[in-house]
């Protein structure tokens, strides 16, 4: 009868200590990390916007994506574009780059000759949604060396944003 009520209290341990979870804990970028509405604007090479409030290829908003390296490192994320911007004859906006960051600034950069990704920076709380909610936003300005407009319309661009908030409001 012992030897029962023992197996019985092992088992009920056992049980007990398999229930407990451990806290899942976040990625090295996970200030940074997130969804994105962003939408594209052309900048003069001084660095002022050319068209106020202008969506310059007429794309609209588009969903971008911040996220960890599979390194886990928090020197660098990746920042990808969720758009196939080929149907609409912008190929060379589909790009998928490995930027380098600071998570103390929440800024990041890409230096590089085919695209360059300069004055990146993710600004916490600075952005209003449509349903009028503060939302963090990013902001970065890009030069893409395969770009066919750029130096004919623009000096380069911009695209900007903010984080989505899950509201059926802000999509």
């Amino acid at each position: 009868m012992k030897k029962i009520f023992y197996a019985m209290c092992a088992l009920a341990t056992l049980t007990f200590a398999s229930c407990e979870k451990e806290p899942i804990g976040g990625t090295a970028v996970e200030a940074m990390s997130g969804q994105w509405y962003v939408q594209i604007s052309g900048v003069d090479e001084n660095g002022e916007l050319l068209l106020e409030d202008a969506d310059l290829f007429e794309l609209g908003s588009y969903i971008l994506l911040t996220y960890n390296t599979a390194s886990n490192r928090g020197d660098s994320l990746w920042l990808s574009a969720i758009r196939d911007f080929a149907d609409d004859g912008l190929d060379f906006l589909d790009y998928k780059l490995k930027v380098e960051c600071d998570q103390g600034g929440l800024i990041f950069e890409r230096k590089g000759d085919d695209v360059a990704i300069f004055e990146g920076k993710i600004l916490p709380g600075a952005a209003t949604t449509p349903s009028g909610q503060p939302a963090d936003s990013i902001v970065y300005d890009v030069s893409i060396a395969a770009d066919p407009y750029a130096g004919v319309y623009y000096h380069h661009l911009r695209v900007s944003g903010y984080r989505y908030t899950g509201l059926a409001n802000d999509d």
